[in-house]
C-alpha cells in the first residue's frame, strides 16, 4: 500500500475586492468549476461555526471542486453590470486555473435568500444566467422567480412556493428549517441534518450538469478498512479523511469528533483493541452520490477487552459474530463520516451476560397483579448468534419464534 498523504493544502487565491478563488482540497487535486454567490454578511458565519460542516467556499473544495466565490453587500447587488463583471472574472479564472479539468461549462450557487442583496439583484442574477453561455446549471437556497432556460435547482425552506414553476426546475423544500441560512454552518437557522441532505441532493444535481467529480467509492472505503484492520496505521487512516472527520458508534456512543480527539481514539481505543482473529463478512453493499452503506458480520474472538463495542466487559474468550450496518459518508475522495450501528443486546446474549428472562415490573394487559410472594418475569426479546445466521441466509432460522415468547410468574427470590 501507498505511503499516508498529507493533508491536502491549498491557498485561497485572492483575486480582486469580494472575490476569491480556492483550488481543490482532495487528494486528487483537480476538478470541475463553481461560482458562489454569497451576502457579504455571511462572512461572519464562520467564526460562529461549532459545527464540523465547514463553510461552503471549503465543503465544495473538499468535494474537489475549484471554487470562485463573490461576496455581495446591499450596493454591489444591485449593480447588474457589476455583479455580471465579477462572475466573467471568476470564470475568466477558473478557465486559466490548470486544476479546472472543465473550461466550457461552470455551475453558479447562490447561498442566501431575496432579502439578503439589493431588489434589483433577482435581474442581475437572470442575466448573468441567461447570457453566459458557460453557466450550464444554478443551484439556490430560497425560491427564486426566475424562468432560465438553464437547469436549475432550488432549496426551498418552509413550504415550497408552487407559484415559481418551470420545465428545467426541481425543487426540494424543507419545512423544518426557518430560512435560506439553514445550509450555512454559524448561521443562527443552519440545521446540520437538512443541511446534509440538501448537501448530497446539490451533489446528485450538479455532477450530472458538469460530468463529475466521480470517485471510486468503494476504493476509498476498502482503503480507509484496510488502514484500521489490515494495517493497524492510524497515521493512514486518518489520511484517507476530511480536514475535520468523526465517527460516531450509536449503540455505546464512543468514537471522536473532529481530527484530533478521533486520532486520539483510534489510537487508544479502537485500531489496536481489536482483537487479531477479526473479521468483516460483508453481506451488501450500496453505493450512493457520496456514501457507502454496508450490511456485515463483525467477527472476533473476545480475548481482549474491546471498549469501543462492548465497554469495561473483561474478556470472555467467546467467539462473536455481530451484525452490523454502517453508513460512511464520503467528500470527494476522503471520508467526512462514519455511523455504525448493531445490536446491542446480540453481544450480550453470545458472550452469555444477558438473561433469558428479567423482572416485569407493571400489571398485565388484562390488568393481573402477581400473586403474594411471586413476580412477573418477560422472557428477554434478543437473539445470540441466530441474528447474524439469518442476516447471512434468511431460511437458515425460523422466522417469528419470539411472537412465542411469555410472561411467566415465578416465586420472589
Amino acid at each position: 500500500m501507498t505511503q499516508a498523504a498529507s493533508l491536502p493544502s491549498a491557498p485561497v487565491i485572492h483575486l480582486g475586492a469580494n472575490i476569491v478563488l480556492q483550488p481543490p482540497l482532495s487528494r486528487c487535486g483537480r476538478g470541475p468549476g463553481l461560482i458562489i454567490l454569497r451576502p457579504s454578511g455571511f462572512a461572519d458565519y464562520q467564526q460562529r461555526n461549532d459545527s464540523l460542516d465547514p463553510e461552503p467556499l471549503q465543503k465544495w473544495a473538499e468535494e474537489s471542486y475549484v471554487v470562485v466565490q463573490i461576496s455581495l453587500d446591499s450596493q454591489s447587488s444591485g449593480d447588474k453590470a457589476r455583479v455580471a463583471r465579477l462572475v466573467t472574472a471568476g470564470i475568466d479564472a477558473l478557465v486559466s486555473l490548470a486544476e479546472c479539468e472543465t473550461k466550457d461549462k461552470f455551475g453558479l450557487l447562490v447561498y442566501g435568500s431575496q432579502k439578503d442583496y439589493a431588489p434589483e439583484f433577482v435581474d442581475a442574477f437572470r442575466t448573468v444566467v441567461t447570457d453566459s453561455e458557460r453557466i450550464a446549471a444554478t443551484i439556490s437556497f430560497d425560491s427564486w422567480d426566475i424562468t432560465i432556460q438553464k437547469a436549475a435547482l432550488q432549496h426551498v425552506p418552509g413550504k415550497p412556493d408552487n407559484s415559481v414553476k418551470h420545465d428545467n426546475l426541481t425543487v426540494y423544500a424543507y419545512p423544518e428549517t426557518l430560512s435560506a441560512g439553514f445550509i450555512v454552518p454559524g448561521h443562527v437557522d443552519f440545521k446540520t441534518s437538512s443541511a446534509g441532505v440538501a448537501h448530497t441532493r446539490s451533489l446528485t444535481f450538479i455532477k450530472k450538469k458538469l460530468g463529475g467529480p466521480y470517485f471510486d467509492l468503494e476504493k476509498i472505503w476498502e482503503e480507509h478498512a484496510y488502514y484500521e484492520f489490515g494495517d493497524r496505521s492510524v497515521e493512514k487512516t486518518m489520511s484517507t479523511m476530511v480536514q475535520e472527520p468523526y465517527v460516531n458508534h450509536i449503540p455505546t456512543l464512543t468514537g471522536g469528533i473532529g481530527r484530533a480527539r478521533l486520532s486520539k481514539f483510534y489510537l487508544n481505543h479502537f485500531i489496536f483493541n481489536n482483537p487479531d482473529d477479526t473479521d468483516l463478512e460483508l453481506i451488501s453493499r450500496t453505493i450512493g452520490i457520496d456514501r457507502v452503506v454496508d450490511e456485515f458480520i463483525f467477527c472476533f474472538t473476545h480475548d481482549k477487552v474491546v471498549d469501543w463495542l462492548i465497554p469495561g466487559i473483561p474478556p470472555t474468550g467467546r467467539p462473536l459474530r455481530i451484525p452490523m450496518t454502517s453508513v460512511v459518508n464520503i467528500r470527494g475522495d476522503r471520508l467526512y463520516h462514519e455511523h455504525i450501528a448493531w445490536d446491542q443486546a446480540t453481544i450480550l446474549v453470545q458472550l452469555g451476560l444477558l438473561p433469558e428472562y428479567l423482572p416485569f415490573p407493571y400489571a398485565l394487559p388484562d390488568g393481573r397483579q402477581p400473586a403474594s410472594g411471586k413476580r412477573f418475569e418477560y422472557r428477554v426479546p434478543a437473539a445470540g448468534v441466530e441474528s447474524a445466521t439469518k442476516l447471512k441466509d434468511e431460511h437458515s432460522v425460523p422466522s417469528n419464534q419470539m411472537f412465542e415468547y411469555r410472561v411467566r410468574e415465578v416465586d420472589n427470590e
